[in-house]
């Protein structure tokens, strides 16, 4: 990221502080943020609620863009107090837009199957049928599971140590069905890793670590081959995980847990796509569910 004015020392102080607590896809984000704020303002003293209005009303173009960059902003005032360059916050009066919290998409038990089950295809279909299964059977986002090594897995138990945002470690499960699927690819098929220190599970033809846009690129084709939609995504797997989880009765905490939130909040929003099912569920088969007429 290049910045041509005097705020790019503090923009850049920032962000390698910011590293060390959040994920490098949040990090790539509030860097282009603020360096659309330095396009508008030169310098701290710039940093005024009349110019962050014209900010967020040129570049936050809908509802949830302007809520991420007020997010940034924000986050990069607060550091600015913290080392001492600001004593008020502009940003407090800065309204945030209403957005609309859409239920994430997640498949059916049919569909699910639908997709793990069919005939692997591709020049490594052991290893993307493999990182499919965990993904959809413990629930981890694609980054999570691209960075998994070796020593992460515990087959016995059918555990794996997942390295989730924030670099914080947690311990989550998969069936025996995808650890037949693991322990199939990595005899048959697993490319030895190349490097120095490179223990990666999940590899290329090369010997390299697998990369988070082959793995979206593998489910695009799999959904395809299921007859499902091509705006199935890795995140899909992960939210069909804890809807399924939550149908089938589970705890709210314990699938918290297994997803790595901090707070059950987030996780709540998958009660209301359970309760959507089973609404959604009753109004089809319940035979008084409609209005009729004697």
């Amino acid at each position: 990221m290049v910045y041509t004015n005097e705020l790019h020392g503090l923009i850049q102080g920032y962000l390698d502080q910011l590293t060390v607590r959040r994920s490098p896809h949040t990090v790539r984000s509030y860097g282009a943020d603020l360096a659309q704020l330095s396009s508008r303002v030169s310098n701290v003293a710039g940093l005024t609620p009349i110019a962050l209005r014209g900010y967020l009303r040129e570049f936050g173009i809908t509802p949830v863009t302007r809520a991420r960059k007020l997010s940034s902003l924000r986050s990069f005032v607060k550091y600015l107090k913290l080392v001492g360059m600001l004593e008020s916050d502009p940003t407090e009066a800065l309204e945030a837009p209403i957005k609309r919290r859409n239920l994430p998409k997640a498949l059916s038990q049919e569909q699910a199957a639908n997709l793990l089950d069919q005939m692997p295809s591709g020049d490594s279909p052991l290893r993307d049928r493999a990182i499919l299964e965990l993904i959809y059977s413990a629930g981890l986002r694609v980054s999570e599971a691209v960075s998994i090594d070796e020593s992460d897995l515990d087959f016995d138990q059918c555990m794996v140590r997942v390295r989730g945002k924030g670099n914080k470690d947690r311990m989550t499960l998969f069936g025996k069905t995808c650890a037949s699927s693991l322990q199939r690819y990595a005899k048959e098929e697993r490319i030895t890793p190349r490097g120095a220190g490179n223990q990666a599970f999940f590899t290329g033809p090369s010997g390299k670590r697998l990369t988070t846009r082959t793995v979206q690129n593998v489910i695009k084709r799999w959904a395809k081959g299921a007859g499902l939609p091509d705006t199935i995504s890795p995140h899909t797997l992960r939210h069909s995980f804890a809807t399924h989880l939550l149908d089938g009765g589970a705890d709210l905490k314990a699938v918290q847990q297994l997803l790595g939130h901090e707070s059950v909040s987030t996780t709540q929003i998958y009660t209301h796509v359970s309760v959507e099912r089973l609404r959604d569920a009753v109004e089809k088969a319940h035979p008084r569910s409609h209005a009729h007429v004697a």
